[in-house]
């Protein structure tokens, strides 16, 4: 019996020794800790609480979530942990999630306030690409106004790449634009230990090299942001490193004109079109607060809309769980946190009544463009609408705020229901108003094209494209004096535009009819491939994926003339007469169509006085011109593209869609063309 308790006893201890070294062995980074985060910063009553998910909680004095906010204990003491994923329910018009501290109350620039903060960075989203800016950072402090443009004086940034031990800390200033648009604005960035927001890679597989002085994840930092009489000092300090200082004044702008932009601004933020100058008085007479907490500057969106601040990280669909398992988030502790504002400080539920839920706001198209009583619409499932105003659909027509500005989205598949008479799918805008030539009308737009299918066949003129503008007749046969495209082969970075005549067809056949097509910026639709795969070479002055383009379509007397923009691209204008053909005999018929038109029997003429007497009416959105149907019928217009049995979903997960957006359209009548 004794030997039998013995040997019990024996296995007892053996068993919790085994138990210790693994406990020993597998200790976690950290212990929990039954302290609510008040009992650790005792602030909490001055600040509103983000969460990851969007939630405006309040005064957080009695609270602690434990996917965003919560405590914790390791061998330095107790922290408190602010959390976020790459994906969730923003807050106001930001692109990113945050859990972080807002302050209730506001405070002049030129009054005294300070704030002074103790912590570590313990994970960056490790997805992402490289090259955008705000990709595997964070932001451990800021300043925000609450009036005007509600930007953002300082943000402190924490950010690593993947693969390296250490991170920079870099601090940016925001300007106050001049002016009511806001879409200008820029960030400079100042080099605490290590790198400055500016430093990217130069491509996807290769990063800058790890700074010499940067900061780990997990190695604490601190930092005091005073501000006295519209002068902002900051401090910043670590064991092992420099401290740094920096003095920015709040309240007298170094960025008042064009010449006093930086050339880091030039290199960023200038090729992305944010160009704007400061207020002369930059942030005087504006409320400003504190943040405090875990600003993900890293997200999902894709870099095609904004290349400084979309990341394209992983989202896992907006899953948390599974964001938080693969390191898709970001986490920073707080070991001490404080704050001192002036007496005449003020309340900030104006600044909380405007953006809690905004990104949850419907924000109609016909709130961004506000012309759309002006027309009806075709969607990519067939869907016709007639009253646009207050309307949106989420699969086709709707907005979005890229971080700068707001757009329309134009979206449809390669297969789903197409008009009478077409191939293709299109959501696109039809003018209810029609006019004929001799009167005339305009149409102008600002757009970006962000998708064209990756499927078609590349012989095929139409592959790859979408239609952007155009002018449609609305007698005879129908046809289009105007077309303007966009297309892109795959593995290309640029596509071209330009823009396609289609003859008004003379006599009862129009089976003849033919398009002539006018480079603007990139090839024509006659350069097409020599096999199914085999792509003629990248067009060199052609246009990105997200690359900003305008168009003016002026119809007046009879005479069109089009007018083509864009940042860093040649201006091109064209003028074509469509009361008076050019193409009335065989004689007439350009090269480019006998090569691209008559070995699929298009062969036509034009009527002399062409579309003379017709009425005519804009389009506007996205006409997608790749379609499923075999190129054996027609080598121009049929794409031989993937549709997935016309299942939409699927079509847009796998890139067989187009998808265009535009900030600004306007349309009325035409005029006399500037001289």
């Amino acid at each position: 019996m004794f030997s039998f308790l013995y040997r019990s006893v024996l296995s007892i201890c053996l068993w919790a020794i085994v138990a210790s070294l693994l406990f020993i062995c597998c200790k976690p980074s950290s212990l929990s800790t039954s302290k609510l985060p008040q009992d650790i910063i005792p602030i909490f009553q001055h600040w509103n609480l983000i969460l990851g998910d969007g939630t405006n909680v309040g005064v957080a004095t009695e609270y602690h979530n434990q996917d965003f906010f919560y405590s914790a204990h390791d061998e330095d003491g107790d922290w408190v942990v602010f959390k976020t994923p790459n994906a969730g329910n923003t807050h106001g018009t930001s692109n990113n999630t945050r859990t972080e501290l807002a302050q209730l109350k506001k405070w002049s620039p030129m009054s005294q306030a300070n704030m002074k903060a103790t912590l570590k960075v313990m994970n960056v989203a490790t997805t992402g690409d490289p090259k955008v800016a705000a990709t595997y950072s964070v932001v451990v402090g800021q300043i925000h106004s609450a009036d005007g443009h509600e930007n953002e004086p300082l943000k402190i940034f924490y950010k690593k790449f993947p693969g390296h031990n250490k991170g920079s800390v870099f601090w940016n200033y925001e300007i106050n634009t001049a002016g009511d648009d806001n879409s200008g604005r820029w960030d400079y960035s100042y080099p605490i230990w290590g790198y400055d927001f500016s430093d990217v890679a130069d491509d996807d597989n290769k990063y800058p090299d790890e700074p010499e002085d940067g900061i780990a994840l997990g190695e604490e930092f601190s930092y005091e942001v005073d501000i006295d009489n519209g002068i902002m000092n900051l401090t910043f300090t670590s064991e092992g490193h420099a401290t740094k200082t920096f003095t920015k004044n709040l309240i007298e702008s170094e960025y008042s004109s064009p010449s006093d932009m930086p050339e880091q601004v030039k290199n960023l933020f200038v090729p992305i079109g944010q160009d704007g100058v400061e207020r002369e008085n930059a942030y005087a007479d504006e409320g400003c607060f504190f943040k405090l907490g875990c600003y993900n500057q890293t997200n999902g969106k894709d870099p095609k809309v904004n290349k400084v601040w979309c990341s394209g990280a992983e989202t896992h669909g907006g899953d948390l769980q599974k964001q938080y398992a693969d390191g898709n988030y970001a986490e920073v502790w707080f070991k001490n946190a404080t704050i001192e504002i002036s007496d005449d400080a003020y309340s900030n539920a104006g600044y909380f009544a405007a953006n809690d839920g905004l990104s949850k706001k419907v924000v109609y198209p016909s709130e961004v463009i506000p012309f759309m009583d002006k027309f009806k619409m075709l969607m990519g499932d067939g869907t016709n609408v007639d009253e646009l105003v207050d309307f949106e659909d989420p699969n086709f027509f709707y907005s979005v705020i890229d971080g700068t500005r707001r757009w329309v989205v134009y979206k449809t598949p390669n297969s789903g229901v197409t008009s009478k008479n077409s191939s293709n799918t299109r959501t696109e805008l039809h003018q209810k108003e029609e006019w004929i030539p001799e009167v005339g009308g305009k149409l102008t737009g600002t757009c970006k094209v962000m998708q064209v299918s990756v499927s078609g066949d590349a012989r095929v003129a139409a592959s790859y494209s979408t239609v952007v503008g155009q002018i449609h007749s609305g007698e005879g046969h129908e046809n289009e004096p105007i077309k303007i495209f966009y297309k892109k082969f795959p593995g290309h970075k640029k596509g071209s535009v330009f823009w396609n005549y289609e003859i008004n067809t003379a006599g009862d056949d129009n089976s003849g009819r033919w398009d002539y097509s006018y480079p603007v910026w990139g090839y024509d639709m006659s350069v097409v491939g020599d096999s199914k795969d085999g792509f003629p070479p990248e067009p060199v002055e052609g246009i990105e994926l997200g690359e900003e383009f305008s168009y003016e379509i002026n119809v007046y007397k009879g005479v069109m003339y089009v007018t083509f923009t864009s940042e860093k691209h040649e201006t091109k204008t064209f003028t074509k007469n469509l009361i008076q053909s050019e193409y009335v005999s065989q004689e007439d018929i350009p090269d480019q169509v006998r090569n691209l038109f008559f070995p699929i029997g298009q062969k036509g003429t034009e009527r002399i006085n062409a579309y003379s007497g017709e009425l005519n009416y804009f389009k506007q959105g996205a006409y997608n011109q790749t379609n499923g149907k075999s190129p054996e019928s027609n080598m121009v217009w049929c794409a031989g593209a993937e549709t997935y049995g016309g299942d939409i979903q699927k079509q847009y997960a796998n890139g067989c869609y187009t998808e265009v957006w535009f900030r600004d359209a306007t349309v009325g009548s035409g005029t006399p063309p500037i001289e």
